[in-house]
C-alpha cells in the first residue's frame, strides 16, 4: 500500500467508492468521471505503479482481472453488446493514477481508434 495513492485509500476503506465487485485480489468500482454508460475501474489490491512493473508473479492476477471484467459485463447486462478493457501506462499513455488499473467500458458504440 502507498500512503499517498487514492486507490490504496479506497481499497483500505479510507475513501468511499461505489464498489460493484470485490474479492481477495481486486476491487471494481464505478468511475467518477465515466466515458460510457458503463465505466468501471478494476483495481488490484496489490499496489503496482504501472504495467511496466508487472512481473511473472502477477500473471494469475492479470488473468483474474480479465475474467472479472467479463463477469461484470455479464452481470450489468452489456457483455453481448460489446465492451472494451483499457489499461493506460505512464503519462503519455494517459495514466493519471500511479496504481495499475483497468477501465471496463460498455453501453455505447466504442469507436476505433480511441483518442
Amino acid at each position: 500500500m502507498s500512503d499517498s495513492c487514492i486507490f490504496c485509500k479506497i481499497i483500505a476503506g479510507e475513501i468511499p467508492g461505489k464498489i460493484v465487485y470485490e474479492d481477495e485480489v481486486l476491487i471494481a468500482l464505478e468511475d467518477v468521471n465515466p466515458k460510457a454508460p458503463h465505466h468501471y475501474l478494476i483495481i488490484p489490491r496489490k499496489h503496482i505503479r504501472t504495467t511496466l512493473d508487472l512481473t511473472t508473479a502477477d500473471n494469475d492476477m492479470v488473468g483474474h482481472i480479465f475474467q472479472v471484467a467479463g463477469k461484470i459485463a455479464h452481470d450489468m447486462e452489456f457483455a453481448e453488446d460489446g465492451f472494451r478493457i483499457v489499461n493506460n501506462c505512464n503519462e503519455g499513455g494517459g495514466q493519471a493514477v500511479w496504481h495499475i488499473h483497468f477501465h471496463l467500458l460498455g453501453g455505447r458504440d466504442l469507436t476505433w481508434p480511441p483518442g
